[in-house]
């Protein structure tokens, strides 16, 4: 026997969205030009994967957009795998941010993934903990965000904030964002917060709209265990995860935060670093646009 024939070979899940025309295209057209060179351990839509049927597989190939691969890796990060399954991101979305590869450039980066060459990257994620009278009523992991948000009827909302059990402050504001280093180009950014390196390890607080001008994003420790309790708050305030899933708080809520025990894997593409991506999808570091020239 061959060393070759020996070689034990890839195993892929395939995620994606099979309700938007061209991600169905996009999938079928990668399911035929792998076929006969890996195992399709699943092929599915991001919801329809037990995480039990994840295990076997080497990679997952997400199709479609940002909200795709975020909500993929939640699905990921519940499966018995103790050391993550990488992601590869394949953007068929508005932004991509995330989805490192377009279809093109996944193909030709193909041989280099069948020879184990992938760089993998290590990004933290959070685990959210709402307590009610010390019972757990909603637990959901993080990639990007969690975040508070006032709800109607929009009044602003009166949070107390505690990392490791201490007093950091009150905020009087329209909410509030916790988010990874990942997320930190997401809403934090949005809110006024600042970017992070995607391999640094830290939890960044965002306020949104705060009523004080010296209320400023803080980068805190990423071991460190966030606690937002409402002192005043509306009748449709809400605590979101990633944008995609929320659940609304009451006046004897806690919400926990702290850093997930796993990792979200991303599997770089060799064609770009994260600074190009922040460059060339979110415009950042743009020359003027002087007259003339």
């Amino acid at each position: 026997m061959t060393k070759s024939s020996r070689a034990r070979t890839l195993r892929l899940a395939i995620f994606g969205d099979r309700r938007k025309g061209h991600v169905a295209e996009a999938i079928a057209e990668f399911a035929d030009f792998v076929k006969g060179k890996v195992r399709t351990i699943v092929n599915c839509g991001i919801d329809e994967c037990a995480p039990e049927n994840l295990q076997e597989a080497d990679y997952a190939v997400v199709f479609g957009g940002d909200g795709s691969i975020i909500a993929a890796a939640r699905r990921l990060s519940r499966s018995d795998d103790k050391t993550g399954i990488p992601v590869i991101g394949v953007n068929l979305g508005k932004l991509g941010y995330l989805a490192e590869f377009s279809v093109e450039e996944l193909k030709k980066f193909f041989p280099e993934l069948v020879k184990g060459k992938a760089k993998i990257e290590k990004r933290m994620m959070l685990l959210c903990r709402v307590l009610r009278k010390g019972r757990e009523r909603f637990c959901s992991t993080a990639v990007n965000d969690v975040f508070i948000t006032a709800g109607p009827p929009f009044r602003m909302i009166d949070l107390k904030m505690f990392v490791d059990g201490k007093h950091l402050g009150d905020c009087v504001s329209d909410g509030m964002v916790v988010s990874t280093p990942t997320g930190s180009t997401a809403y934090s950014l949005s809110a006024g917060g600042p970017i992070l390196s995607q391999k640094m390890e830290g939890i960044v607080i965002t306020p949104i709209c705060p009523h004080s001008l010296s209320f400023r994003s803080i980068v805190i420790k990423a071991d460190s265990v966030v606690e937002l309790r409402g002192e005043r708050l509306n009748e449709g305030t809400t605590v979101s995860i990633d944008g995609q899933v929320s659940l609304e708080l009451g006046i004897d809520d806690v919400v926990q935060i702290r850093r997930h025990k796993r990792d979200f894997l991303v599997v770089n593409n060799p064609l770009r670093c994260e600074w190009d991506t922040l460059a060339t999808k979110l415009g950042w570091a743009e020359r003027p646009k002087y007259q003339g020239i």
